[in-house]
């Protein structure tokens, strides 16, 4: 995410290694190199003009702390800048109304209807809703089936009817349904086109008008770069919508779009895609990008995606299982299987400050985990639940069923035995002193 962007940020700052204070001379070298990564990263020039000349005026003149280079006083600037270019603050959802209806609006492609799914989930989650899917898309039945599909892996229920070809008269018809089967969110998920044209904007306007939505969404893809931003001018030129969503984040290194979109449309970002999988939505929070995009990770976002996942049952299973050295296979696989839902490793591995850099150029697999799980798949119930069971002949067969080497069978023996170990000093007292310490920092 934002590899590109953030390599050349970090160039631009080691002209300032060195120098004892600020100058405008230096000043002016360093923003020279941040305006050529900002435009770099298909940022709208006047943007990135109006970013530099602001970084300029605040750093000249200011007194360098004693205890700062004028790199790290520059950076804070930066990021500071950078918070308010993306909106300062993040803005969440308004769930008004009885029940509360979220419009989706964007581009065919621009992943809409599948982040309509991973809104489903994350207000199932975060807000106890229960909400209804709606198929508004009367020209591609693949789209309903699609949104079907979606419907199902969150485990929510869709309307749709595949005889009506008045998108608005299906999404009234919803919304009755809904007040009847008591559903209290209801997500209409719109046609979209190759490219912004008259049909579009019309069908979605009146969409609008007959649903009056408590939020009308905009969902862009980030990869569009440039284009994205001019899209969603656009749509609300049209549809004057609450907020916007960028999809396809974790595959985006330049970071445009999310620097740019603020500044044109006046409206926030409010939810990041960063992964297919339906658990990878994130709030948008412009300082925590702020940070990410200069190589200072987001511990406080890992943190969450943590607590998203931590199951409070399987947890006290565990522990009773650590209390009595009964800690087996199926448990180091059930942690695993956590670790995976948080998202893709190279984001969550960029997250660790410092981590970016170290990672430049690395390709992490998000098939790392694959043989882990076919080895512990290779073994017998018993040999998971007693993993003292293992033995040279054990090991030899379980290798051969998995079709991986000695080697790597061992290498899973030990890690297991390394978690094991650690998992039971967090019990004992330096766990308990470390756990005090965490809730003393809240």
């Amino acid at each position: 995410m934002f590899d590109n962007l953030s390599s050349k940020l970090d160039k631009a700052f080691q002209i300032l290694k060195g120098h004892g204070k600020i100058t405008e001379i230096n000043v002016a070298e360093t923003l020279k190199e941040v305006r050529r990564a900002l435009l770099d990263a298909d940022v709208n020039f006047k943007i990135a003009k109006e970013f530099t000349q602001k970084v300029k005026e605040k750093a000249l003149g200011q007194e360098v702390l004693t205890s700062l280079q004028p790199g790290q006083l520059l950076v804070k600037i930066v990021k500071d800048e950078l918070t308010a270019l993306m909106g300062a603050e993040a803005v969440g959802l308004s769930l008004n109304g009885a029940p509360t209806v979220i419009l989706m609006s964007g581009l065919q492609g621009s992943g809409k209807t599948t982040f309509t799914g991973k809104l489903a989930l994350y207000l199932q989650k975060k807000h106890k809703k229960k909400p209804l899917l709606v198929a508004c898309d009367v020209y591609r039945p693949a789209a309903i089936d699609q949104l079907g599909v979606v419907a199902e892996q969150v485990g929510v229920p869709i309307y749709e009817d595949r005889e009506e070809k008045n998108p608005v008269k299906i999404a009234l018809s919803a919304l009755a349904k809904a007040k009847e089967d008591k559903h209290d969110v209801v997500i209409i998920d719109t046609a979209g086109r190759l490219a912004v044209d008259q049909v579009l904007m019309d069908e979605i306007k009146a969409i609008h008008q007959a649903v009056a939505p408590s939020e009308t969404l905009f969902v862009v893809d980030s990869m569009t770069g440039q284009d994205a931003v001019n899209t969603a001018k656009a749509f609300h030129d049209v549809l004057n919508f609450d907020g916007v969503v960028l999809t396809k984040l974790d595959g985006d290194t330049r970071g445009g779009a999310a620097l740019s979109i603020k500044s044109v449309v006046d409206k926030p970002i409010k939810f990041i895609g960063t992964g297919e999988k339906m658990e990878a939505l994130d709030v948008f929070y412009p300082e925590r990008m702020a940070d990410r995009i200069l190589g200072m990770g987001d511990v406080v976002s890992l943190v969450e995606r943590a607590q998203d996942q931590f199951d409070e049952e399987q947890a006290r299973r565990i522990s009773k299982k650590i209390a009595k050295n009964q800690l087996g296979y199926d448990d180091f696989l059930a942690q695993i299987q956590q670790v995976k839902k948080m998202g893709n490793m190279k984001d969550l591995m960029g997250m660790i400050p410092g981590m970016s850099k170290m990672l430049k150029g690395v390709d992490i697999d998000d098939n790392a985990f694959q043989s882990i799980e076919v080895i512990i798949g290779s073994m017998t119930p018993k040999e998971r639940a007693q993993p003292q069971l293992m033995n040279h002949s054990r090991k030899q067969r379980i290798a051969k069923g998995s079709g991986r080497s000695m080697e790597e069978v061992n290498q899973l023996i030990k890690q297991f035995e390394q978690m094991s170990k650690m998992m039971k000093m967090m019990q004992g007292g330096k766990g308990k002193q470390m756990m005090q310490m965490l809730q003393n920092m809240k």
